[in-house]
């Protein structure tokens, strides 16, 4: 188990880095990117990665039907999410449970209407349902860094 102090060590360490990445980006992008922003993007990234595996396995392998198989890819995924981005990107120090609570009610919203509303759709409207995933997530991203940024984690540094 990684003790209090080292996860702090790890976010401020994730936190300095996406400052730095920040201060490099090009054509003023330094004073509009957030670091918290770059570092959702990359765990997020990471995570969208893990969901898209799943979900591959889950529809290809073992043969489940979408609408299964987004769910249990979409909620292993942003649980996963919730864990990196509180304790890397957003270094919350909050109690976790009314946090949990409000992820848990953020992802709702988001799994109705970008998951099952879009990427459900657009499968139905056949389109291959990885790039109904694919597509789904634009949306979903920005719902999500706006919530977990200023409702869900905004006791962070």
């Amino acid at each position: 188990m990684i003790s209090s102090t080292a996860k702090d060590d790890l976010g401020t360490r994730f936190h300095d880095l996406m400052e730095k990445v920040v201060r490099w980006l090009p054509f003023g992008l330094s004073r509009l990117v957030a670091p918290s922003f770059l570092g959702f993007a990359l765990i997020n990234g990471f995570t969208f990665g893990v969901d898209l595996l799943l979900l591959a396995g889950l529809r290809s392998g073992l043969g489940l039907p979408v609408p299964l198989a987004f769910t249990i890819a979409y909620v292993l995924a942003f649980g996963l999410s919730f864990v990196l981005n509180r304790a890397l990107n957003f270094r919350s120090h909050a109690p976790v449970g009314p946090q949990a609570g409000l992820y848990a009610v953020a992802i709702l919203l988001n799994y109705l209407a970008f998951i099952l509303g879009v990427g459900s759709a657009l499968t139905a409207v056949g389109l291959q349902y990885l790039l109904s995933r694919v597509v789904a997530s634009a949306c979903e991203a920005a719902f999500m860094y706006s919530v977990m940024r200023w409702i869900i984690f905004r006791d962070s540094r």
